[in-house]
């Protein structure tokens, strides 16, 4: 069997990086694995790797990568509307939708684990969402519609501080401590 051409990455951002390819590229344990690394050495515990060529591309597809502990802000994509799918690579991803008044239940709630045998979720437009790394090295395929315009992509929820807000880790830990007695997990030790 032949094997795929090395990937070449080029770092596009503090918390991104992107693939140079013409005509395919492979997504490998090796990228996995340097994405992961990547999270956990940056401050906000996330990383994006993009196959996508630039902001304007019509369909945006990237690698996720999250470690627990990353505080994703609340957001919709409104303005534009953009549905928004994540399939699990690899750990486990906690997805909440929220209530417009910032509250949620354990209909509004979903693990992705592949051990549980549930790998994809399908987040339409417009519904105010987060998302949580329940366990180290969590890496999610992710495709949403472009383009992206960093004024516009994300409408932040009003309920939800920033985080740079001082309010921010608290938040962040109660939603995930909430989040964890719904769906029915262990207690995570802050």
């Amino acid at each position: 069997m032949a094997k795929p051409l090395a990937l070449t990455l080029r770092r596009i951002s503090s918390l991104a990086t992107q693939s140079e390819h013409d005509r395919f590229v492979v997504a490998d344990a090796a990228l996995l694995a340097q994405k992961a690394r990547d999270a956990a050495a940056n401050p906000r515990k996330r990383e994006i790797h993009c196959f996508h060529a630039n902001n304007a591309a019509k369909l945006h597809r990237m690698i996720n990568a999250l470690q627990p502990g990353t505080y994703v802000r609340p957001h919709r994509h409104l303005d534009p509307p953009k549905d928004e799918a994540f399939v699990l690579l690899t750990g486990k991803m906690g997805f909440i939708c929220f209530k417009d008044d910032g509250s949620f239940d354990r209909e509004d709630c979903a693990i992705l684990d592949r051990d549980q045998g549930t790998y994809a979720l399908d987040a339409p437009a417009g519904g105010w969402h987060a998302i949580l790394a329940l366990v180290p090295d969590t890496t999610l395929f992710e495709v949403k519609p472009g383009p992206y315009s960093p004024v516009s992509d994300k409408d932040f929820a009003p309920f939800a501080p920033a985080d740079t807000d001082p309010d921010a880790l608290a938040y962040f830990q109660a939603t995930e401590d909430r989040f964890r007695m719904l769906m029915g997990l262990a207690a995570r030790d802050w």
